[in-house]
């Protein structure tokens, strides 16, 4: 029986010691080998975990597509296109609601079918460059072959009838490239003036970090500030105030929040995960060495998504080099101050780590292992709650409406976008434009705005 399973692998390509997780697919012929190096490659080991779980994903997909309708395609052209159609109408018939292939899609919107399409594109590319795969091109599709024949099947006709990308060889060729496009293409998107942004109620911040960061104490003794949850407000006031995303806190070592004494004021610094320098002790070369072998722990950003210790990495505009950091940069300026009180607060409720759990990680759980964001994130909605509010993305209320908030404050404050675009730690200055988007409420205060300005210049014409 034909299958196609998800499983995590420990792949190694030489004999060092070094090991590298990837997510793989397991079909009844085995491993889908050629996937493992093709995520194993130099150029796609920068990635983030979700980009290869993702491809993994879609390249099921494709697999899935192509046993349900065995003997139907004898070139890879139309298989693409009926592919794509699938994904884009799903496989049910809308009067029966039946699928007789089995699949039972659902229809996908242009995103994420330009996506995975992408993901499919990028593969078979890759598969089709590589010499090692040129001896199984030849097996035709309807032949009852592994899953790796077939994939080499659909990158060789893939490429000789330039389906995917226009591989050009010449400089008159080159010339028509912008006249050229793919066979095969995911829908167009409706043309928009991007997403609003979805803030945090400014008018709620205080009331979030004063009523809702709160916890219980079971000790009789307690005082005022043992029911105070200094962790979650000094977390919050990076992400609303400071306009972080909601992973980076989780980077965080102790030795990353300094004290500046003769300024007054704090220094906050996430390093890069991996690359990121260890200023603080000799003898290391970046912050991958440092965890080896002084915890025997691993970035957290190369660990599977679905362990609690994964935390993400979105590639922001470093300080100092590739091997730098990202500075906090608090707007208002007197927010360092608030941090820095909660901090400090919250060094004193910490829970060190054991021994045989030691690690370097700022913001630990109440057993002293290292604070995951699931973990934060069902903090956050708890404090929410706690204020009469509802949690949701939608209204904002996640916690990545503080990063919203955080970019609208300064668009709003008339903050120069090259300023912005540094305090948000953004590659392009393209990225903050959707910081200015506004939403149906926003109009409508500035409508009334409007109608008061008419009506006193109405007055004042009679």
């Amino acid at each position: 029986m034909a299958f196609a399973l998800h499983i995590n692998t420990r792949y190694i390509n030489d004999d060092t010691g070094r090991e590298i997780e990837l997510p793989g697919l397991l079909t009844q012929d085995g491993i889908l080998i050629s996937h493992l190096r093709y995520l194993a490659s130099t150029k796609r080991q920068r990635l983030s975990p979700s980009w290869r779980e993702r491809s993994r994903y879609a390249i099921k997909l494709l697999m899935d597509y192509i046993r349900a309708n065995e003997g139907l395609f004898d070139k890879a052209l139309p298989l693409l296109e009926s592919f794509v159609l699938s994904l884009r109408m799903g496989t049910i018939n809308v009067e029966t609601q039946l699928d007789p292939s089995g699949l039972f899609w659902r229809p996908r919107g242009p995103e994420d079918e330009r996506i995975l399409l992408g993901h499919v594109t990028a593969y078979t590319d890759w598969l089709a460059d590589e010499p090692a795969y040129k001896a199984t091109r030849a097996n035709p599709l309807v032949e009852a072959t592994s899953d790796e024949e077939r994939m080499n099947w659909c990158a060789y006709y893939h490429k000789q009838e330039n389906v995917f990308l226009n591989h050009l060889s010449s400089r008159d060729a080159a010339a028509k490239e912008a006249r050229l496009s793919r066979k095969v293409q995911a829908s167009r998107r409706s043309k928009s003036s991007g997403r609003i942004s979805k803030r945090f109620p400014e008018s709620e911040y205080h009331n979030l970090l004063e009523n809702g960061w709160v916890k219980r104490s079971a000790d009789p003794h307690a005082q005022s500030e043992d029911f105070i949850d200094y962790k979650g407000r000094a977390i919050t006031i990076l992400m609303h105030q400071g306009g972080l995303r909601r992973s980076e806190p989780f980077h965080l070592y102790l030795s990353d929040i300094i004290c500046d004494h003769k300024n007054q004021d704090v220094i906050v610094r996430i390093w890069h995960p991996s690359d990121g320098r260890v200023e603080f002790e000799d003898g290391y070369a970046n912050r991958s060495d440092y965890l080896n072998r002084r915890y025997r722990l691993r970035p957290r950003t190369e660990l599977r998504k679905s362990l609690a210790q994964h935390a993400g990495w979105k590639n922001p505009l470093l300080v100092d080099g590739e091997n730098g950091y990202i500075e906090v940069a608090f707007f208002p300026i007197s927010a360092s101050k608030l941090f820095f009180h909660n901090y400090i607060n919250y060094l004193k409720q910490r829970a060190n780590p054991l021994p045989h759990e030691d690690h370097p990680y700022a913001f630990t759980t109440s057993s002293g292992t290292p604070e995951t964001i699931k973990n934060f994130s069902r903090q956050h909605v708890a404090a929410v709650n706690r204020i009469g509010l509802v949690h949701s993305k939608n209204l904002g209320t996640s916690e990545h409406g503080h990063r919203h908030a955080f970019g609208f404050r300064l668009e709003e404050a008339e903050i120069h976008s090259t300023i912005i675009q540094k305090a948000m730690h953004h590659c392009s200055p393209e990225s903050q434009e959707t910081y200015k988007e506004f939403s149906a409420k926003d109009i409508q205060d500035a409508f009334r705005r409007g109608e008061r300005i008419l009506e006193e210049k109405r007055k004042a014409k009679n």
